[in-house]
């Protein structure tokens, strides 16, 4: 990665580093939900998956339109998250699953934050560029984002009142 001169080189920059973000995200969704031992917990991981990848494609499709080169930049952002969330979710996990599911969507949220994070702030430099379809589209994976968020608190609830009991 070369430093940014401009601000659609830090705009493109910051969709090929959400870009690796996700498909780091996706492969620990994956083993997540695999670990999940209650069917709510366990679905809403696996729907979350199919998310991802439809942001990860707006991504690329963003990327390809304003003439950068397709390819992820390592985020190391989401790589320390990445191996917070296997960490507590698989390796550390409790053997019990009302605790590992609570564990599994914490981590889950964590991640989803960082993409939050990452969406909002490049919605906002497509706004500055002039690109209103674009920051249009980006808002709405926020809004997306944000509902899979809430989505996931609503098991997790559950999971810690089970837990609690």
């Amino acid at each position: 990665m070369s430093v940014p001169g401009s601000l659609k080189d830090v705009y493109l920059d910051a969709m090929k580093d959400l870009w690796s973000a996700n498909d780091q995200m996706t492969r620990a969704v994956q083993q997540l939900s695999d670990q999940a031992s209650e069917p709510k917990p366990k679905q809403r991981l696996q729907d979350a998956v199919g998310g991802i990848g439809q942001h990860t494609a707006l991504l690329k499709s963003l990327i390809e339109v304003n003439g950068g080169t397709t390819s992820p930049e390592p985020c190391k952002g989401m790589e320390g998250l990445v191996t917070e969330a296997l960490k507590h979710g698989l390796k550390e996990a409790p053997s019990d699953g009302r605790l590992r599911d609570v564990q599994i969507i914490a981590q889950y949220q964590r991640m989803s934050h960082y993409g939050l994070a990452g969406f909002g702030a490049t919605a906002a430099y497509a706004k500055a560029l002039g690109k209103t379809d674009q920051e249009s589209k980006l808002k709405t994976a926020v809004s997306e984002i944000y509902k899979g968020d809430d989505f996931a608190s609503q098991p997790a609830g559950e999971s810690v009142a089970r837990a609690a009991a």
